[in-house]
């Protein structure tokens, strides 16, 4: 099968999609995310193990779960963009030529780029925003900037990803079962 999407030869990004630096990345990224989760997981197995025991939750659990699964999230976003693992709605391009299927995904990656990058500018101003405000979770009082900004870097990543996509796609963009 030829080149899926894009509108450069793939051999340009070899480096980053085939390289250390992928393997790098996708170790980093997917540890974030199987840290919190387990930390998720612990956490509500202590939660619930101390409610039904000695009748005492953990006081703020709720507060560090909804922080962690921004953690598991975030953290995994820049991944299902690397390995094109977004739900697709593809029934259109069996009457799309070859070239224009080419052309629309490299549209694509660069709208999805745009938007990634946008989102992340935005949540860095939140997070700065929230840093000088002072703003913090309302029971354990645990600072939401770092979060927040956090997420703008890996919505910046993942921007990135997008933006590599368009210009220097891969043999293989998208993973079996993938589309609808």
């Amino acid at each position: 099968m030829g080149n899926p999407s894009g509108i450069c030869p793939p051999s340009k990004y070899r480096f980053f999609m085939d390289g250390k630096l992928k393997k790098k990345f996708e170790i980093i990224c997917g540890m974030l995310s199987a840290l919190a989760l387990f930390a998720i997981m612990v956490l509500t197995f202590l939660d619930v193990s101390g409610r039904k025991i000695w009748s005492q939750s953990i006081p703020g659990s709720l507060e560090v779960t909804e922080l962690l699964m921004v953690v598991v999230i975030f953290g995994a976003l820049p991944l299902v963009s690397l390995k094109g693992e977004h739900v697709v709605f593809d029934s259109l391009d069996v009457l799309l030529p070859r070239q224009v299927q080419k052309i629309q995904q490299g549209l694509i990656q660069l709208a999805c780029a745009a938007l990634m990058l946008a989102l992340a500018y935005l949540m860095w101003s939140t997070g700065a925003d929230f840093a000088a405000a002072g703003e913090t979770t309302a029971q354990l009082k645990i600072a939401k900037a770092p979060f927040i900004q956090g997420m703008g870097v890996l919505c910046g990543l993942t921007g990135l990803v997008h933006l590599a996509k368009a210009f220097w796609p891969t043999e293989d963009e998208s993973s079996e079962g993938g589309t609808l």
